[in-house]
């Protein structure tokens, strides 16, 4: 019997031991999507205790300990922090086989040495233990990256952020480049005429541009994807239940623009051709300066609207939705084709049954230009786990070029997040490993931990030109 969390974890075999330990393990990290808070970063901060690095935020472990029977107070709550903590050590062992359990264990070995498993027992020791690492200067939060190899970092900004800390990070020559990423949702979110009409102002001040037409919104969100990309920005990123690819005519626009302007609100049919509209003129901004853009497609968000009312957004009530995305994906991706104004583009999926369709729909647009301009995007959310990430990997191999993937991110609001990637560099190098040993592919370790190494950092590296 192996023990638990070994040095060999996930990989079953000497193959596999030697492509993750000679060629995957030591390679840099590039998150290119994440939620870390820059303010944190530029002021690198170092956090009171593990409750607030590691609970703060995390919706994952507050679903697993609502699951538990866990009461509310303890995860967004006001409970204390220790006590919040000791809960969630209560829940770990009700975790097996949920993702949770091996990266609460990988997170705390890697960051913090420990070995023993988490459970209501050793909590109290395992939380005296952190914290007291925790006030130490080198587990502050610039620290803490520089200790998980990390090459880069790339965050997730509103066109209203300031950016002020980025420019902080810039100024203070910290050695990792920590990146804004463009994320304009909430420029297309016209659902409710109050709350759009909100953001409009609040992009009026940032600007300093008076708003009364569809164009000065436009010439103020320009003005706003210029600004980012002076910071070193170029990546956008979007996320959608679904692509929308309506017909729509410039006028048609500048009516519905008009109309939630006025505080009227819109059908279903002007929310689609509006977002339809932005789309493209956000891809093809993108295009011009030679952006990568990114669609994380498929979450049906906020399921529980008593929740939602009481907690607010990202507290941990969203699900994998069914859309259909194929005929309107081919439509956006084809328009922006046939005008050359396709930029470089990663596709996501959160129902792994759309596994096949965006594998194959990234090798449509794929025109030779660049190596994996197109790219299948890595399992993401609710599929980063070992399974979801084994199909995915296995969807991209056998339609696409898993050799020219741009690997794995972490997605997170947590600065313990980081091990994911090791996570996911031992399931790659185990399937590859078992293939070799099974003769499907040849004994070259030369070559084949060449291509683990592009997957695992070299590919992203040069795909963002970072």
């Amino acid at each position: 019997m192996k023990p638990f969390l070994d040095e060999n974890f996930l990989l079953h075999n000497q193959t596999a031991v030697k492509l993750y330990h000679d060629f995957a393990e030591s390679m840099p990290i590039i998150d290119y999507h994440c939620h870390l808070s820059p303010q944190q970063i530029a002021n690198d901060i170092c956090f009171k205790n593990l409750t607030q690095i590691w609970l703060s935020g995390d919706h994952y472990k507050w679903r697993a300990m609502r699951t538990n029977g866990i009461d509310e107070k303890f995860c967004t709550g006001n409970a204390s922090d220790k006590d919040k903590f000791l809960q969630w050590s209560a829940t770990v062992p009700y975790t097996l086989r949920n993702p949770l359990y091996h990266w609460t264990h990988l997170e705390l070995k890697r960051y913090f040495g420990i070995t023993d498993i988490l459970n209501a027992d050793s909590a109290e020791k395992i939380y005296d233990h952190c914290n007291n690492l925790l006030q130490q200067q080198e587990y502050s939060v610039k620290n803490l990256l520089l200790k998980m190899n990390v090459h880069t970092v790339c965050t997730t900004d509103d066109p209203i952020d300031t950016l002020e800390y980025h420019l902080k990070l810039k100024n203070d020559g910290f050695e990792i480049p920590i990146l804004p990423a463009f994320r304009p949702d909430n420029a297309m979110n016209v659902a409710h005429a109050d709350k759009f009409n909100a953001y409009l102002k609040k992009l009026e001040a940032i600007t300093n541009i008076s708003i009364s037409s569809f164009d000065d919104f436009l010439f103020a969100l320009q003005n706003r994807h210029d600004f980012f990309a002076s910071l070193g920005c170029n990546v956008s990123d979007h996320g959608l239940e679904e692509i929308y690819a309506e017909e729509f005519t410039g006028s048609e626009i500048d009516t519905i623009f008009n109309k939630i302007h006025s505080g009227k609100h819109l059908n279903e049919v002007e929310q689609r051709k509006f977002k339809s509209a932005m789309l493209v003129h956000f891809a093809e901004w993108d295009w011009e300066k030679g952006w990568i853009q990114q669609y994380h497609l498929g979450a049906l968000r906020n399921n529980n609207t008593r929740k939602l009312h009481t907690l607010g957004p990202d507290t941990g009530w969203d699900s994998i939705g069914d859309f259909r995305h194929s005929r309107n994906l081919s439509k956006f991706l084809g328009k922006l084709d046939n005008d050359d104004k396709l930029a470089k583009t990663i596709l996501y999926n959160l129902n792994p049954a759309d596994n096949e369709l965006m594998a194959t729909m990234v090798g449509n647009f794929n025109d030779g230009t660049v190596a994996g301009k197109i790219q299948f995007g890595a399992a993401w959310w609710f599929l980063d786990q070992k399974d979801g990430i084994i199909k995915q990997i296995n969807a991209l191999s056998n339609m696409g070029l898993l050799s020219r993937f741009v690997g794995m991110l972490t997605d997170s609001r947590s600065f313990l997040s980081f091990p994911r990637h090791e996570y996911f560099r031992r399931i790659l190098c185990n399937m590859f490993g078992e293939e070799i040993e099974n003769g499907e592919l040849p004994n070259d370790i030369p070559w084949i931990g060449k291509v683990i190494q592009d997957i695992c950092f070299y590919n992203a590296k040069n795909y963002f030109n970072w």
